[in-house]
């Protein structure tokens, strides 16, 4: 059985945890060969103000973080849910951020990879109308979770996305062991070189962990 992997989604009071923003909530999703197997989720307090404007974006108000569990005790407990697992985020760059932001706050370390699945998608269907999660799920046929900007719903449909990824680098690419690691050096991987990764990846023998 493949190793699961960790997809985190964050909803917050900014962009940029180095301009002050904080988390409002959070939900992570393990995957494991191409299934759903647990879920986390809360909305955090932290203290920080919830602008009109993200309310608006959101539905999350200063009264829901402020009735919600502290950020320090929600961010241990998801850093227990997830492990030693590798993580994947849509718009990763955004989500680490914040990630590694909210688990400094707690004292805890933040070693996991991140896999951003707007890189890959950018690698694996440059003929998407767009790279937006919302418009990727439909692109796929994938089902729509829940209210777009809310951490669970974004995060189980980022999941959904993976999994079709994983799917596709099977089935379309014949690589047999899409892990995290390949994940990783595709996002990394200039366009026009994605073709003679994944070919060296198809010929390669599959893992004894993943087969």
């Amino acid at each position: 059985m493949p190793s699961p992997i960790a997809v985190i989604d964050f909803e917050t009071t900014g962009i940029s945890p180095g301009q002050g923003a904080r988390a409002t909530e959070v939900a992570i999703v393990l995957l494991q060969g191409g299934r759903v197997v647990d879920r986390f989720q809360s909305l955090m307090r932290t203290g920080a103000w919830i602008s009109p404007f993200i309310t608006q974006l959101t539905g999350i108000t200063n009264a829901m973080v402020a009735a919600a569990p502290e950020a320090t005790a929600v961010v241990r407990e998801a850093a227990r849910f997830v492990g030693a697992a590798p993580m994947v985020a849509h718009n990763a760059a955004f989500d680490r951020r914040f990630w590694q932001a909210e688990l400094a706050l707690a004292d805890l370390p933040a070693p996991q990879p991140f896999a951003c699945t707007v890189l890959l998608s950018r690698r694996l269907y440059p003929q998407a109308p767009s790279h937006r999660l919302g418009v990727l799920v439909d692109y796929h046929g994938l089902p729509r979770t829940g209210a777009a900007h809310r951490a669970l719903a974004d995060a189980e449909m980022a999941a959904a996305l993976l999994a079709r990824m994983q799917h596709d680098l099977r089935t379309r690419w014949g690589v047999a062991a899409p892990d995290h690691a390949l994940l990783v050096a595709l996002q990394r991987c200039a366009r026009p070189a994605v073709g003679a990764l994944l070919a060296r990846h198809a010929a390669a023998p599959v893992p004894p962990a993943a087969a």
